[in-house]
């Protein structure tokens, strides 16, 4: 069934319209600060939870196309927007029309209740050039991973395009450091010193040189000389250790993480250090400047999750809140695949709700990007998230991050990413992976957005308190709790079930985030972990994860997930193998195996009593022309693109309405802009139509 809202953005009366949960301009009650965990208005102290985008598309290159972009993102219940770009040409000085643009849309978003978020440094953005007099050693061909947090030429250099942002102003002389709707600004995005990136190939020899000189006087101060640490650390020196000449090289991230020796927790509390000194002295810096927001240091993963990982979340303690990102994606293969699909790629479908290996027909693996712990009591972020495509259960994102984002009180969820501002599948040689102008993702924008700002999920209890000593952690000991980490069936005998200790390299079920609350604490007291039982939630041999409020209920043998909250039910996932599905106030019968139905109340009653609900079908999408082949064990190759407009699977199936009164509920099935069309009956059994999304059900 063809899908084609037509314009972008819902109009004023559409039942599905959610302009009315965002202010009527962004930052009306004061700056945006963090406090007890979340995040809160200044002006009023009311907490806010962002359900936001990246974005805008580079299409809006106008006030007037910004402004519609505003529009649709408002409507669709979007109250943030991470403007994640650089400020900088390719040598590196202000952009003075980027600075100008993105004043432009931060003034369109506001104007819609949208705040914004900056993200201007990320090292893929820049390869200095040969004759760089503030990066010496480049080639014009390298990117300049690690050296912001080294080297205070550099530094001074990435202050100037701060500066040049912050003191924009807008038309009536507002400086965008003085405007409350910008919510927040980041640090760096995607660098870190325990990363891959980080290594001799990566980082020029006049760069490195100079982090090992850093490093030779860190370690001189500590031992009392190069050559006492020497003996101190014992085994062969490196062909980079330079004593004479006052440096000391880096052995490789795996070493250090594996291996753990004396000059490998030297090494790691020197990174450490100098990692969070940068974030310090940043946020200082911006502080100075007069800017009253949240700050983020960075949000990037480490080369090895239980070791490195908590090194790199205690280091942006330094900022107000954790950011992360984390993306699922099946098995593309082929030509410039990380960032395109092109015809002749293989890849494979892969469902969230089964555990499915990344690896088709691999072991379930145990990892999600919206497994969300709380860190030191700060607001927590994902600011870069989806469900990459090619995959028919793309659709399961956006119930899937509102539902488990408000269980474990996620502050904020920002998808990636808006490369277009229209119902467009972009055809050509290529297409982005990343699509959010699509049915399975904005497309189910209107409930999920309503669920998770609205909180019509509740928040899970504490299941797992994870207490970690500092000196531990650089002590490179890990923790119990890695995010991020790939935990598959074949470990399973490791993990407790919460009746008796944890032991010391002993990993947590990651399953837990799905039942509940995790927090992690760093501090100076031992380290610890006091975990609930979880057998009544986590039951391995049914394969089943059921939250400790009893609203979400995952059956990952199966392959669904069911939401049994007063004010919002549904289920998501393969119907046919399930079979009917009865809720606390619904009952859904379909044969599909990829299907999404939520029911959300429109007056904030529970669905029970509720006399204004809607009612929201996906199933899966694809372009027109889509086309592909086998090509192997699970495997599919891809022989036509496609092009434009998107189209949807037809639905299949009823939705009952369980109450008394469910005769007395009238149905209206919605157009793709939320418009009425005709009556179809009442709700004791509504016949799901082939190509409605939306329907109200009244009373």
């Amino acid at each position: 069934m063809k899908f084609d809202p037509g314009a972008s953005a819902l109009a004023a009366d559409s039942v599905i319209n959610l302009r009315r949960l965002n202010e009527a301009r962004a930052g009306e009650h004061g700056p945006i600060a963090a406090m007890d965990g979340r995040f809160i208005r200044t002006g009023d102290g009311r907490p806010v939870r962002f359900w936001g985008v990246n974005g805008p598309p580079t299409s809006a290159d106008s006030p007037e196309k910004l402004r519609a972009v505003a529009r649709s993102l408002a409507s669709y219940g979007v109250n943030l927007v991470r403007l994640h770009g650089a400020v900088f040409d390719k040598n590196g000085a202000v952009d003075r029309g980027k600075v100008r643009h993105l004043r432009e849309t931060v003034e369109a978003l506001k104007s819609e209740g949208i705040y914004s978020l900056f993200s201007i440094y990320f090292p893929l953005w820049l390869d200095p050039r040969p004759d760089s007099t503030w990066l010496r050693g480049y080639d014009g061909k390298t990117h300049a991973f690690a050296s912001l947090m080294f080297n205070p030429e550099f530094q001074a250099r990435y202050h100037d395009w701060w500066e040049a942002l912050l003191e924009s102003k807008d038309s009536v002389g507002m400086r965008l450091i003085d405007d409350p709707a910008v919510m927040g600004l980041e640090v760096q995005n995607e660098d870190s010193f325990f990363f891959w990136t980080f290594s001799e190939k990566n980082i020029p020899a006049p760069q490195l040189e100079m982090l090992e000189s850093q490093f030779a006087v860190w370690v001189g101060k500590k031992h009392g000389s190069i050559a006492q640490a020497l003996a101190v650390w014992g085994g062969a020196a490196l062909s980079r250790d330079l004593p004479a000449q006052g440096r000391l090289g880096f052995r490789p991230l795996w070493n250090i993480a594996n291996e753990r020796t004396a000059r490998d927790r030297d090494t790691a509390a020197f990174l450490f250090e100098k990692q969070s000194g940068f974030y310090r002295d940043t946020v200082t810096y911006l502080r100075g400047s007069g800017f009253h927001g949240v700050i983020t240091a960075s949000n990037w993963t480490t080369a090895d999750a239980r070791v490195l990982g908590p090194l790199e979340k205690l280091s942006y303690l330094e900022g107000d809140f954790i950011d992360r990102h984390g993306y699922f994606s099946g098995s593309v293969k082929g030509d410039a695949s990380e960032w395109s699909i092109r015809s002749g790629h293989t890849y494979s479908d892969r469902s969230a709700l089964k555990f499915e290996s990344e690896k088709a027909g691999g072991p379930r693996s145990f990892v999600h990007p919206a497994m969300d712990p709380e860190y030191n009591g700060l607001p927590s972020m994902i600011s870069e998230t989806t469900w990459t495509r090619p995959n028919r259960h793309r659709g399961e994102a956006p119930l899937f991050y509102a539902a488990y984002g408000a269980l474990q009180e996620t502050d904020a969820v920002v998808h990636f990413a808006l490369d277009g501002a229209e119902w467009s599948v972009k055809p050509g040689y290529f297409m982005q992976p990343w699509t959010l102008m699509a049915p399975t993702q904005m497309g189910q924008f209107p409930a999920t957005a309503l669920l998770f700002r609205e909180g019509l999920v509740k928040a899970g209890s504490v299941l797992a308190d994870v207490r970690l000593k500092r000196q531990d952690v650089l002590d490179l000991k890990g923790t119990p709790l890695p995010q991020d980490a790939a935990f598959d069936e074949l470990r399973l005998k490791d993990v407790p079930d919460g009746s008796a200790p944890v032991r010391e390299g002993q990993r947590l079920d990651p399953l837990l985030h799905l039942a509940g609350r995790s927090r992690v604490t760093f501090g100076e007291g031992p380290s610890g972990v006091d975990l609930r039982p979880l057998s009544g939630l986590i039951d391995r041999t049914a394969k089943r994860v059921t939250s400790s409020t009893g609203e979400l209920e995952l059956d990952y043998g199966k392959g669904l997930l069911q939401v049994k909250a007063p004010s919002a039910q549904g289920a998501s996932g393969d119907f046919g193998a399930s079979g009917p599905v009865t809720l606390p106030d619904l009952r859904i019968v379909s044969d599909l195996d990829v299907l999404t139905v939520l029911v959300v109340s429109l007056d904030g009653k529970p669905l029970r009593d509720s006399a204004r609900l809607l009612l929201q079908v996906m199933t899966e999408e694809a372009t027109t022309g889509w086309a592909t082949e086998p090509a192997g064990p699970g495997l599919k190759k891809i022989t036509q693109l496609g092009t434009n407009p998107w189209r949807i699977r037809p639905a299949q199936g009823t939705v009952e309405f369980l109450r008394s009164d469910a005769v007395k509920l009238r149905v209206t099935p919605l157009d793709l802009q939320g418009r009425p069309l005709t009556p179809m009956g009442d709700g004791s059994k509504i016949q799901l139509q082939a190509g409605t999304v939306y329907y109200e059900i009244t009373r």
